[in-house]
C-alpha cells in the first residue's frame, strides 16, 4: 500500500512539475511570441486612403465624388476549416470564382483581401451570411454621378484609389490627398474599431478641381456626336467646343464612350482621349492656315483672281487634281469652293518658309500644353524636310499630320484676332468651398496680324454662305468655317481609296465670336464629305448651345419673317434642354442640371492625292 502512495506521489510531483515546466515554457520563455501571434490575429495595421477631392463642371455640378463603401477580407486561419463552403456562399454574391476564392481562403496569411468596394446592395447581403473570419473595413471609392458623360476627359480611378486617366491622372498630387495607418481590433461581432491607445490622425481629403467644361453643352455634343456617328456608321468622332477668348475647353467629347464607374468592362480603346490622342490629315480645313499665310504675305488679297486650271495642276511632273473642274476664281471664291488647285497656287506665291513660319505659330507639330495626359504633338516636318512638293500638298491638308484639339485652337486664334492661347480644362482648385483661380499661361503667341484674322474670317464666312458648309448655317447667327474631307492613311499602306476623315471647324457668332466647334466623323459611310456628315452636327451643337448660354441673334439677320422663331427654336429650346439634362443627371436623385443663360430663358474641298481623281468637295 505504501508503495503505490509513494508512486503516486511520485507521479503527482512529476506531473506538475512537467505541467509547471510547460507552463513557464508557454508563459515565460516564450511569452513573447505569443504576444505577437495575439497581436497579429487581433491587430491589423491598414491605410485609410483619404477622399479623393471632387470635380464640378464650370457652374459647379458634381462630375465626380467620393463615397463610403464596404469592402470584404478575411483571416484565413478562421476559416480554415470551412473555406470551401465560405467560398461556395460568397462567390455567387460577389461573382467571383469559387475555386480560385476557396484558394485564397487557403493561405498562411493573417490577412486577405476578398473583395473591394462593393455596392451597397452586394455589402448588405454578405454581411447577412456572418460568415466566420469574414470581415468589413470602410473605404472610400470613386463615384461618377454623371456616368460616361466627359468620360475620356474625366478619367478613371483604380481600385486602390490611384487616377489612371484624365484628369484623375494629370492632377492626381492635387485630388488624391493624405493617407494614413490605422491600427485596427477585430471585435466580437467581427467588425474593426480602432485602438484608443493608439492615436491617429484623419485623412486629409483631395482638393477640388472646378472645370471650365460644361455638363449642359457636353451632354448635348456628346448626344448629336452620338447620332451622327450611328446615322453614318463611323469609326468614331469628335467635337470640340472652346471659347476663343481664351481657349478654355467648354466641350470635349468622344464617341464611342465609356462608363469610369466600371470602365474594367469596356474596351480599351474606349477610354482614350481622340481629341488629343489620335492625329489625322486635316483636309481642306487646312486651308485656312494656307489662307492666313497668303493674306499675312500681303500678296494675296480675297478679291484676287486664280485660274484654277479647269480642275488640274502638273508639278514638275505630278499632276493633281481638284474635286471639281474650276475655270477663273477670285481667292474667296477658291476657299467657299474649296478648290485645290486654287490654295496651291496661293501657296506657290507664299513660298516655304512663310507658310511653314505660319504652321508653327498657329501651334501645330507642338503639344498645346492642355492640361491632360497623352497629347499627341503632331507631325510637321521641318522646312529643310520638305520635297518640292511638299508645299503643294500641305496646302490643302495632306502630308501633314493634326490633333483634333490643334484644329479647334487653330481657329480659337483666328477667332480672338490672331493670339494663339494653351487649352485649359481647369480653372480653379480647392477645398471646402474655398478656391483659387489657377494661374492663367501667358498666350503662346500671335499667328496672324488682327487684320489678316478679320480679312480671313469674312472669307470664311462665305464658306457658309455660299460654298461647301452650306449645312453649317445656324439661322439667326453668323457662321465662318471650313469644311474638311481627307483621304485617310492606313499606316504602312497609304492613302486608302474609300475611307475618309470628314470634318467641319467653325467660329459663331463669326463677328463677335464666342464659340469655336469642330465635329470629326472617323470613316463615315454613305455620304463622307465634310459638308455633308460633320457641318449639321456643327449646326445642331451650336444652335442649342447659343440658346443655352444666352447668346443674342445677330441684328442684322433678323427680318420680319413671322416663322423666324421656330426656325431659332426659341419657342422649344430652353424645355429640350431641360428635358435632355434631366435624363444625363438621373443619377443625381433626378435632380435636372440647370439650364443657363440670360434671364428671359426661365431656366471644303477634298484633299484628293496626287493623280486619282477626287471623290467630292469637302
Amino acid at each position: 500500500m505504501k508503495k503505490r502512495l509513494l508512486l503516486f506521489g511520485v507521479l503527482v510531483v512529476a506531473w506538475s512539475a512537467g505541467l509547471g515546466a510547460r507552463l513557464w515554457d508557454l508563459q515565460v520563455r516564450r511569452h513573447p511570441e505569443f504576444a505577437r501571434r495575439a497581436v497579429s490575429q487581433q491587430q491589423r495595421v491598414v491605410e485609410i486612403a483619404a477622399p479623393r477631392g471632387a470635380i464640378y463642371d464650370g457652374r459647379g455640378r458634381e462630375l465626380a465624388v467620393s463615397v463610403e463603401v464596404e469592402s470584404v477580407y478575411a483571416a484565413p486561419g478562421e476559416v480554415a476549416i470551412d473555406r470551401v463552403w465560405t467560398a461556395a456562399a460568397l462567390a455567387p454574391i460577389l461573382r467571383q470564382n469559387e475555386a480560385e476564392l476557396a484558394r485564397r481562403l487557403d493561405s498562411d496569411r493573417e490577412f486577405v483581401w476578398i473583395a473591394r468596394k462593393l455596392e451597397p446592395e452586394v455589402s448588405r447581403r454578405v454581411r447577412e451570411l456572418a460568415l466566420p473570419g469574414v470581415y468589413f473595413l470602410t473605404e472610400s471609392r470613386r463615384y461618377y454621378p454623371m456616368r460616361e458623360l466627359a468620360s475620356q476627359v474625366l478619367g478613371y480611378v483604380g481600385m486602390d484609389g490611384e487616377g489612371l486617366g484624365g484628369l484623375e491622372a494629370r492632377y492626381e498630387d492635387v485630388v488624391r490627398g493624405r493617407s494614413v495607418e490605422r491600427v485596427l481590433l477585430r471585435d466580437a461581432l467581427r467588425g474593426s474599431v480602432a485602438l484608443p491607445e493608439h492615436p491617429f490622425d484623419e485623412p486629409v481629403p483631395g482638393q477640388d478641381l472646378h472645370l471650365t467644361l460644361d455638363a449642359s453643352m457636353q451632354y448635348i455634343a456628346e448626344k448629336e456626336l452620338r447620332a451622327a456617328v450611328e446615322k453614318s456608321r463611323a469609326q468614331s468622332g469628335v467635337v470640340i467646343v472652346l471659347d476663343p477668348a481664351d481657349s478654355a475647353v467648354l466641350t470635349m467629347a468622344t464617341y464611342p464612350t465609356f462608363d469610369p464607374n466600371a470602365f474594367s468592362r469596356y474596351p480599351q480603346e474606349t477610354w482614350k482621349n481622340r481629341a488629343i490622342a489620335d492625329v489625322f490629315e486635316p483636309g481642306s480645313t487646312f486651308k485656312m492656315v494656307t489662307a492666313a499665310a497668303a493674306f499675312e504675305s500681303l500678296e494675296v488679297s480675297p478679291e484676287d483672281p486664280f485660274f484654277c486650271e479647269n480642275g488640274r495642276i502638273v508639278l514638275g511632273k505630278t499632276r493633281i487634281k481638284d474635286h471639281k473642274s474650276f475655270g477663273l476664281l477670285t481667292f474667296r471664291e477658291v476657299m467657299a469652293k474649296s478648290s485645290n488647285v486654287g490654295v496651291i497656287k496661293a501657296a506657290l506665291i507664299v513660298g516655304d518658309a512663310r507658310l511653314h513660319a505660319t504652321i508653327a505659330g498657329f501651334g501645330f507639330g507642338r503639344r498645346s500644353g492642355i492640361d491632360l495626359p497623352g497629347e499627341s504633338p503632331g507631325i510637321v516636318h521641318p522646312v529643310e524636310r520638305w520635297s518640292k512638293l511638299a508645299k503643294a500638298y500641305i496646302s490643302f491638308g495632306q502630308g501633314i499630320s493634326v490633333t483634333p484639339l490643334q484644329l479647334a485652337n487653330a481657329f480659337a486664334a483666328l477667332a480672338n484676332g490672331g493670339v494663339v492661347h494653351r487649352p485649359y480644362l481647369v480653372r480653379a482648385i480647392g477645398r471646402d468651398g474655398a478656391t483659387e483661380e489657377t494661374p492663367r499661361a501667358e498666350p503662346l503667341g500671335r499667328a496672324i496680324t488682327p487684320q489678316t484674322a478679320v480679312t480671313l474670317e469674312r472669307v470664311l464666312e462665305t464658306v457658309v454662305t455660299a460654298g461647301t458648309g452650306r449645312r453649317a448655317d445656324v439661322p439667326g447667327y453668323r457662321v465662318a468655317g471650313k469644311t474638311g474631307t481627307a483621304e485617310k492613311v492606313i499606316p504602312g499602306v497609304g492613302y486608302s481609296p474609300t475611307a475618309r476623315m470628314a470634318s467641319f471647324v467653325g467660329i459663331v457668332p463669326a463677328r463677335r465670336p464666342r464659340l469655336v466647334c469642330l465635329v470629326l466623323l472617323d470613316e463615315p459611310r454613305g455620304l463622307t464629305h465634310g459638308g455633308d456628315v460633320a457641318a449639321p452636327v456643327f449646326a445642331a451643337v451650336m444652335r442649342q448651345a447659343l440658346l443655352y448660354l444666352g447668346v443674342p441673334p445677330d441684328p442684322e439677320l433678323l427680318d420680319p419673317d413671322p416663322d423666324l422663331e421656330r426656325r431659332l427654336g426659341n419657342d422649344r429650346g430652353p424645355r429640350v434642354l431641360r428635358a435632355a439634362a434631366g435624363a444625363t443627371a438621373a443619377a443625381l436623385d433626378g435632380e435636372p442640371l440647370p439650364a443657363a443663360g440670360a434671364e428671359p430663358a426661365t431656366d471644303e474641298g477634298a484633299a484628293g492625292a496626287a493623280i486619282a481623281a477626287e471623290p467630292g468637295a469637302g
